[in-house]
């Protein structure tokens, strides 16, 4: 799929969506490396995540997709099964989006907002009910995502958290669904087998104390506990 993106002024510019390849793999781990890196923290895990995580059983290949601008990987958005599991005793699947990139000379023209709404639209026609995320409100609001805490559902560690957000894709989807949300193991990496992976790679500086880092912090500690 072809969409528009904005370019300057009244410019737009054709960027492709399109399914990831096995060819692309390593061009989207150094576009994710370069979105991420020292933006949570110094240096980053992301793209070993990702390079784990598109050979575990949960990964949706369907939703790997990539954003092209004139023959450059420029964006990014990844899915996993996940699970709601219900004060009811009942589990429910559902899908985590993450990681999401995009190139930092990209960002702020709509990439990442249009890998999202064509992805949601995959993921609706897929039968799919509702979508979970870790991040920020500010950010994934204007995309439709609203707290999780809104529908009673919880972290996986019983919290409510600010990050912990969800877009419904069909009406009442999570009508009468209260619980914890429980991503896939492929988030529990290996942090040492992480900073192996990033030494293929070439050399970044690692840098703390920036402004994403500090909204980062503020965002994880809005938590508390479900009474």
């Amino acid at each position: 799929m072809v969409k528009k993106m904005g370019h300057g002024g009244d410019e737009t510019v054709e960027i492709e969506l399109r399914r990831e390849r096995p060819e692309d793999y390593r061009e989207t781990e150094e576009m994710v490396r370069a979105a991420f890196w020292n933006h949570f923290a110094p240096g980053c895990d992301e793209h070993y995540l990702l390079h784990v995580m598109r050979s575990c059983p949960a990964f949706l290949p369907e939703l790997d997709i990539v954003a092209v601008f004139e023959g450059r990987i420029v964006g990014n958005v990844d899915y996993t099964r996940a699970a709601v599991l219900g004060d009811d005793g009942a589990k429910r699947e559902v899908l985590a989006l993450g990681p999401i990139a995009v190139l930092p000379e990209f960002q702020g023209r709509g990439v990442g907002g249009k890998l999202i709404g064509y992805t949601k639209e995959l993921a609706r026609k897929m039968g799919y009910g509702a979508i979970f995320l870790y991040g920020d409100p500010e950010y994934y609001g204007r995309h439709g995502f609203v707290p999780a805490e809104r529908f009673g559902i919880r972290t996986a560690d019983n919290m409510y958290a600010a990050a912990h957000q969800v877009l419904v894709l069909r009406e009442h989807a999570l009508d009468g669904i209260r619980g914890r949300y429980v991503e896939d193991g492929v988030f529990e990496f290996d942090r040492a087998a992480s900073e192996a992976f990033d030494r293929t790679f070439p050399y970044r500086e690692k840098i703390s104390g920036t402004p994403s880092q500090k909204r980062f912090e503020q965002v994880v500690a809005m938590r508390r506990a479900a009474l």
